[in-house]
């Protein structure tokens, strides 16, 4: 291709999603963009046609399978529409890149019998590969919840960010980041449920909150067998945390106008401090809330989210 086929090319391409996310493409000026392209095709910062034969994959995709029939029929649309956005790599070498996204668009690219590829240029260490990799990976839109909680586990761990940091990256509320990584505390089968569509989100919410496992177990099996709603889960689940509750004779027995709207105030407080919170009301209206925690680092975040609040 040539350098002024190349230019106008580069004009028309859509802005890569990490390029978007980091804030580094000149959204005010797009038309200048195939201009720095032209001149300086190797610049970071700049989009280029590459050699696919000069680009390695990801180390650090955290998407291991890539369905073959999607791939090809993605191949099939690049034959006749060409690549519509770019990937995002970064440089190695004068003549050898790394993939930092789209690797769908890569292998599609190959299968297609394509000899180069649009590619966003930027810079990238290691670190940094992993985070672009993983908040790719959460945007796509057919990840399941299990995914997603994992995916942030990871970002916490490996690219050493705070929830509300992590929030920011991945545009959620941090409240929203906490639900999915509550879901990581559920037993491995309610997971693997979760992971394949056997049970929404909604339902696992529900079931995190009781705090006996054999019961956990018991209400996903109930829900997968008896096809049960997310709301007559939660009253499942407020009748059976009832059951188990021992009776404090210090408080009035005469709960009944306080008693739903309490348990219905204590599953929304859980939800969103990430922990079982504990509501007692007496009829009179007085009461106390309990945020228990485990470890200096869990209150600690109850602290930020009371901050943040």
């Amino acid at each position: 291709m040539s350098d002024n086929s190349a230019k106008k090319k580069a004009g028309g391409l859509g802005r890569g999603l990490n390029a978007l996310i980091t804030g580094q493409y000149d959204r005010k000026a797009p038309a200048e963009q195939p201009e720095s392209t032209s001149s300086t095709p190797n610049a970071a910062n700049t989009i280029a046609d590459i050699s696919l034969n000069q680009i390695e994959t990801n180390p650090f995709q955290p998407r291991t399978h890539f369905d073959q029939v999607a791939l090809e029929e993605l191949a099939e649309s690049i034959r006749i529409q060409g690549i519509i956005q770019p990937i995002t790599v970064r440089q190695l070498s004068a003549d050898a890149y790394q993939l930092i996204s789209g690797e769908r668009r890569y292998q599609a690219a190959k299968m297609a019998g394509l000899e180069t590829i649009p590619a966003y240029i930027r810079k990238a260490d290691d670190q940094q590969m992993l985070e672009m990799a993983l908040i790719e990976n959460i945007q796509r839109e057919n990840l399941n919840a299990i995914e997603i909680a994992l995916s942030y586990q990871r970002l916490l761990s490996e690219c050493s960010l705070k929830q509300e940091e992590l929030g920011e990256r991945v545009g959620k509320k941090r409240t929203t980041v906490t639900n999915y990584l509550r879901l990581l505390k559920l037993p491995p089968d309610i997971q693997i449920g979760i992971r394949d569509n056997l049970i929404s989100m909604g339902h696992a919410r529900a079931v995190i909150n009781i705090e006996d496992v054999d019961k956990q177990l018991e209400v996903y099996r109930k829900i997968v067998n008896e096809e049960l709603s997310v709301r007559k889960v939660e009253e499942l689940v407020r009748n059976i945390n009832l059951a188990n509750k021992k009776p404090d004779p210090q408080t009035k027995l005469d709960l009944h106008p306080f008693e739903n709207e309490v348990k219905r105030v204590e599953s929304r407080l859980s939800s969103y401090f990430g922990t079982r919170i504990h509501v007692k009301a007496s009829a009179e209206g007085k009461g106390e809330i309990k945020i228990p925690f485990v470890s200096v680092d869990e209150l600690n975040r109850i602290l930020e989210i009371l901050n943040y609040a």
